[in-house]
């Protein structure tokens, strides 16, 4: 018979603290999951197209970008369209902000 089993009563002093500890560890666990799952998808590119799009399709709606610190209308351009030439779209950005540089913690509307 073990200890603490004599009463009747389930497992007593240390058996209890173990099954705590145990059930305590599997909830913090558990919560570290559930709150890392949100940002497993981010990361990869900050202009990225949500969902898959094809070749040559035009995606509706705009982005918004917010800029960091080192950005400018020119590598937000690059960074939004690497293969095309970024002057075409500098130059709306331009128009869009009203003056040709950006602040960090600003918001620009990408086509």
């Amino acid at each position: 018979m073990r200890a603490g089993c004599a009463t009747g009563r389930p497992g007593t002093g240390a058996d209890v603290v173990r099954r705590r500890r145990i059930v305590l560890g599997t909830v913090a666990v558990a919560l570290l999951t559930a709150l890392a799952l949100p940002w497993s998808g981010t990361g990869g590119h900050p202009l990225a197209t949500p969902g898959p799009a094809l070749a040559g399709q035009t995606v509706a709606g705009h982005l918004t970008y917010v800029v960091r610190t080192g950005d400018s209308l020119w590598s937000i351009a690059e960074r939004f369209d690497p293969t095309a030439d970024p002057r075409a779209l500098v130059a709306r950005l331009t128009t869009q902000v009203g003056r040709d540089t950006v602040v960090p913690g600003e918001r620009i509307v990408l086509p």
